[in-house]
């Protein structure tokens, strides 16, 4: 199946020249890690080729700056390297957090520190931080 697919891609017809430019954009990646500080091809990626300029992303602005400080050392660089590059092109993409986002973790209150903030919540006259520690109360785990 994946010979019947490679030839289906490398057809005038087929996919060609998405696999051309895919291909491009692979040895382009290659070529930019190379070229640039591994802290910095760490934290950007080549995203695309067209009209002979390449198009960096980088993960935050203060990469996206030192690359833009770069663009002319690079851009020099790949043509020595035999590519056609009229120039570069940074923009800031963050990369999407694949760990999911945890939630406070809930710390259970012992029975001794609930006794002694019901203690003082009792002892206080009304005002907001009766009103946040009865609040505090109330929400808290209990730990048994």
């Amino acid at each position: 199946m994946s010979n019947s697919l490679q030839k289906y891609l490398e057809a005038a017809e087929g996919a060609g020249k998405v696999l051309a430019h895919a291909r491009l954009l692979v040895r382009l990646a290659g070529i930019y890690r190379e070229m640039t500080p591994s802290h910095l091809a760490d934290a950007s990626s080549v995203a695309n080729y067209k009209s002979r300029v390449l198009v960096i992303h980088a993960d935050s602005s203060a990469v996206a700056t030192k690359l833009r400080q770069m663009a002319p050392t690079l851009a020099t660089e790949l043509m020595k390297r035999g590519l056609e590059c009229s120039g570069i092109q940074v923009k800031v993409h963050a990369r999407q957090d694949h760990q999911p986002t945890r939630g406070p973790t809930q710390k259970p209150l012992s029975a001794r520190t609930s006794r002694e903030l019901a203690a003082l919540s009792e002892s206080l006259p009304a005002s907001p931080l009766r009103h946040a520690l009865e609040n505090l109360l109330t929400h808290s785990a209990k730990r048994e």
